[in-house]
């Protein structure tokens, strides 16, 4: 509450216990409670939040629910006791754990995260007149959902029940009763692309404002615009996605409906000068959350606060269904891999920065691109595998140079706007020392995708090879900010030690090339420039044992960077990785 004024709205509330708890805790008490934890884990949490609820609540058995829709409430709850009905038929009858649930519609009193009034009492007092796997809802609820939903209810009349002062007409729904004249939705209704595919749902504004709903609008739209940007995604366009505004939907429907693998839905909540935005990102197929954020912020500027959030959530849940997609492909038997299966697969390989896993990788993208030669993804994936292969130095380095190209221009042929495609062949030219070429590379690719990490990281790595490390550490950290995990990470990291001890800020360069080496210990590049670094500032012991392990992790790779200077590394710049080196013990 703010400045003794009471903030009230209206709410749909769903109250629910466990029948014969008492009995159930006295009889086994860790197994009960394992098994609850496993149904909220399983099928509570993710029902609620399919359907837009909050938690306000629990006790030790139960839940306090409220939605902004009385549809989406009582929908929830009866497909909660639908599948607790069928998950209980294997389980013998004395240790079903069975809900009773209440659900009512009315005014209720926020008080910072909890709610009371009226409105929740009757949930509370029609939960106590639900049978045990039964849905009890007020005559208000009913009301308003009467003619909206493919099932039935039962008039019990008014009912006296505690603490409130006049009866409560209750109706209780019948869950199990055949549905009539209901389309089949089990059935798809489109294919899904061959690449990932998402459908941004109209954000529910749950606030008492009706402006804030200009704001909800606003910000899904520009989370599909920012999506849209990305090539590696299938993005539904707006129109069709804002045909489910104001209605309760089911992200399974969704998917099929839209023929679209993953969902994200949110709402947005106004409390005095706060907004409080939510958003999940949801596996259509199975109603798995891939994702959720909460974000809480100060309603100042509306536009920048819409960016913000917008920015915040579009970069969050690229990297998110990227990892989705590979977690999938890692699930399915080699030979049953399709294209887009084994190109996600050898992605997953290649993230884990090891002779062996890169060899792997090399392997399922070579396999995709024989399944689909026209995917240009394969090509680009491959590349980067072979880039990776010269610096653990399983792979020759002209051998991989002219391989790389031809990947990367083959790439950029079948997809003139595919901006990983740009972002490698940034990274092959300015590996030739091609450093003009490299910035109109990763220039191209950014207009194309603003926000593709992949192409902020080979901008920052150009910039740092040319000679303006400054500005490079500046794009490889905006890089870092867009995919926090990204599968690039060992290399952004080395280039944030390389670029440091270029600024000579060699404290800095130590930080960056520890932290490589503990992400990715097989990983020799960071190896080096920790000696380097540690050697000019006279720690020499550890900049010996770094020197030792720079070169035993991988002797052909310390050969190559040291005993020689590569294409793209300066003269000034290798002559001064040289100077640390040799204070650190070198003789070469």
């Amino acid at each position: 509450m703010s400045g003794g004024r009471v903030e009230r709205r209206l709410a749909a509330i769903m109250a629910a216990d466990v029948a014969r708890y008492s009995r159930l805790m006295g009889e086994d008490e860790e197994g009960t409670l394992a098994a609850l934890r496993a149904i909220r884990r399983e099928i509570a949490d993710p029902k609620i939040a399919e359907h837009r609820g909050r938690i306000v609540k629990t006790t030790g058995d139960g839940l306090l629910v409220e939605f902004a829709s009385v549809v989406d409430a009582v929908r929830c709850a009866v497909k909660l006791q639908r599948e607790m009905a069928a998950r209980n038929t294997a389980i013998p009858a004395g240790r079903r754990i069975e809900f009773r649930m209440g659900i009512n519609v009315g005014d209720i009193i926020i008080e910072e995260d909890d709610i009371f009034g009226d409105g929740v009492n009757i949930a509370s007092r029609l939960e106590a007149l639900a049978e045990p796997g039964g849905v009890c809802i007020s005559a208000a609820a009913h009301e308003q959902v009467r003619d909206k939903l493919d099932f039935s209810f039962d008039d019990i009349g008014d009912q006296k029940v505690k603490n409130i002062a006049r009866p409560v007409h209750a109706f209780r729904a019948r869950l199990h009763e055949p549905t009539i004249g209901v389309r089949d939705t089990s059935a798809p209704l489109m294919g899904l692309p061959d690449k990932p595919s998402v459908a941004v749902l109209p954000f529910a504004n749950m606030s008492s404002d009706p402006e804030q709903e200009f704001l909800a609008d606003g910000i899904a739209e520009d989370i599909i615009t920012g999506l849209s940007r990305y090539p590696s995604l299938f993005v539904i366009a707006r129109n069709s996605c804002f045909t489910y505004k104001g209605r309760a939907v089911d992200v399974k429907v969704v998917g099929r409906e839209l023929g679209v693998r993953y969902v994200l839905e949110g709402s947005l909540r106004k409390a005095g000068n706060r907004i409080r935005v939510t958003a999940q990102l949801v596996e259509a197929e199975t109603g798995k959350h891939v994702w959720a954020e909460r974000y809480d912020r100060d309603l100042a500027d509306i536009f920048a606060l819409q960016d913000e959030i917008t920015e915040a959530v579009t970069i969050a849940i690229v990297p998110a269904i990227a990892d989705a997609e590979r977690q999938r492909a890692m699930r399915k038997p080699p030979d049953s891999l399709d294209a887009w299966a084994a190109y996600q697969r050898g992605l997953w390989h290649y993230s884990k920065y090891t002779p062996d896993n890169n060899a792997l990788a090399q392997k399922f993208l070579q396999k995709a691109i024989d399944l689909d030669p026209n995917f240009s993804g394969s090509y680009v994936g491959l590349a980067l595998a072979q880039i990776q292969s010269n610096d653990l130095g399983t792979r020759g380095l002209l051998e991989t140079l002219n391989s790389i190209e031809a990947l990367v221009r083959r790439a950029a042929a079948l997809d003139g706007a595919d901006a990983e495609a740009r972002s490698v062949l940034c990274f092959q030219l300015w590996r030739r020392g091609d450093y003009e070429g490299a910035l109109a590379e990763a220039e191209r690719a950014l207009a194309t995708a603003p926000n593709l990490a992949s192409a902020h990281h080979m901008l920052g790595a150009t910039l740092i090879h040319s000679g303006r490390p400054k500005e490079g550490l500046a794009a490889i950290e905006r890089s870092m900010r867009l995919d926090p995990r990204a599968q690039q990470s060992a290399s952004r990291v080395n280039q944030l030690a390389m670029g440091s001890y270029l600024c000579r800020d060699y404290e800095a360069a130590i930080a960056a090339a520890k932290r490589g080496i503990r992400e990715h210990p097989e990983y020799p590049n960071p190896y080096r420039w920790l000696a380097a670094a540690l050697g000019q500032l006279g720690r020499i012991e550890e900049a010996k044992e770094a020197l030792e392990k720079a070169i035993a992790v991988a002797p052909a790779t310390f050969e190559m960077y040291v005993g020689q200077r590569v294409p793209w590394h300066r003269l000034e710049d290798y002559t001064h990785m040289l100077d640390g080196l040799r204070k650190a013990g070198w003789e070469g």
